[in-house]
C-alpha cells in the first residue's frame, strides 16, 4: 500500500512535467502559425485532443459523456477550461509573450489555493513556501514589464483563474472518470461553444499554418492529458510545483526555433526553479518515509 501511494505521487510529478513539455511546444507552435484568429487556434488545438480521445475511447470502450452524477464537474471543467484556453491565447495575442506566460503560471498556485478550499486538501506553510519561491524565480526569468495596457493583463490573469478552476475540476475526477472521457467531453464541448465564432473568423491558412495548428493541438493533446492523470494520480500541493518547469522548456525552444537567449537575470530564475521544485520533491520523500 506504502508503495503505492509513492508510485502515484512519482507518476504524477512524470504527468505534470510531461504536460508542461507539452504545453511548451503548442505554445511554440501556435506562434510559428502567426497571425490568425485567436478562436481558430482554439478550434484546431482542441480539435485534435478530441480526435485522439475519441480513438482511445473506442479503444477502450470508455464512455463519452461520463457517469450521469459526474455530469456537472465535466460541465464545469470544460467551461472553465474553454474560457481559460480563449483567455490565454488572447493574452498571448496582445502581449509580449513572456508576460503572459507568466501570468499563466500563477495557475498552479491557484490550484493549490482552490483544492485547499474547496477540497479541503491539507496544505503546510513549506508547501506553499517553496511554490512561492517557485512563482519568483518565474518572475526573475521572464521580467514582466507591465507598462501597456491593463485590459489584456487582466484576461491573461483570469485565464490563469479559469485554469485552475478546471484543474480543481479535474482532482474532484480523478477517481471517478478515466482521463479521456474528461479529456473528451472538454475538447467536444469547447469545439460546439466556439464553433459560432470560428465559422465567424475563419481566415485561410497556407499548409505551414495549417500544419503548425495540427501540431499545436498534438502537443495540446500531451499537455491535457497530462494534466488531467497528474492531477488524478497526486494532490496539487505535491505536484504543482513542477509545473514551472514549462518556463524552462520555453526557454530552450526560444533558442532553438526564435533565436532568443536567456540573460542573467533568466538563469538565476532558473536556479531558483529547480532549487524550489527539488527541495518539494525532497519534502515528499520525507511524507512518503512519515507514511509508512
Amino acid at each position: 500500500m506504502d508503495k503505492k501511494i509513492i508510485s502515484n505521487r512519482t507518476k504524477g510529478i512524470i504527468c505534470i512535467i510531461m504536460s508542461a513539455f507539452g504545453f511548451a511546444v503548442m505554445s511554440a507552435f501556435v506562434k510559428l502559425s502567426g497571425d490568425l484568429p485567436n478562436f481558430q487556434k482554439v478550434f484546431f488545438r482542441n480539435l485534435v485532443a478530441a480526435i485522439i480521445a475519441l480513438v482511445l475511447i473506442i479503444k477502450n470502450k470508455g464512455s463519452f459523456v461520463g457517469k450521469k452524477e459526474n455530469r456537472k464537474m465535466l460541465i464545469l471543467r470544460s467551461v472553465f477550461g474553454t474560457i481559460g484556453v480563449i483567455f490565454n491565447f488572447y493574452a498571448i495575442d496582445k502581449l509580449v509573450l513572456s508576460d503572459a506566460n507568466m501570468l499563466n503560471k500563477i495557475s498552479p498556485f491557484l490550484v493549490v489555493v482552490f483544492c485547499a478550499i474547496f477540497l479541503k486538501e491539507n496544505i503546510t506553510m513549506k508547501q506553499i513556501g517553496a511554490i512561492i519561491v517557485a512563482f519568483l524565480g518565474a518572475l526573475f526569468i521572464i521580467k514582466p514589464s507591465f507598462d501597456v495596457r491593463v485590459v489584456p493583463y487582466i484576461i491573461g490573469i483570469l485565464s490563469a483563474v479559469c485554469a485552475a478552476l478546471a484543474y480543481t475540476c479535474v482532482r474532484v475526477l480523478r477517481d471517478k472518470e478515466e482521463s479521456y472521457t474528461i479529456v473528451f467531453f472538454f475538447s467536444t464541448f469547447s469545439l460546439i461553444s466556439i464553433l459560432p465564432a470560428f465559422i465567424a473568423v475563419y481566415e485561410s491558412m497556407t499548409l505551414y499554418q495549417f500544419a503548425c495548428l495540427i501540431l499545436a493541438g498534438v502537443a495540446a493533446s500531451l499537455g491535457q492529458f497530462g494534466i488531467t492523470l497528474a492531477y488524478k494520480y497526486a494532490p496539487a500541493k505535491e505536484i504543482s510545483i513542477f509545473d514551472y518547469s514549462n518556463i524552462i522548456f520555453s526557454a530552450l525552444l526560444s533558442i532553438f526555433l526564435f533565436g532568443v537567449y536567456p540573460d542573467q537575470y533568466s538563469v538565476i530564475g532558473y536556479l531558483v526553479i529547480f532549487g524550489a521544485a527539488f527541495y518539494m520533491f525532497m519534502y515528499n520523500k520525507k511524507l512518503d518515509k512519515l507514511s509508512k
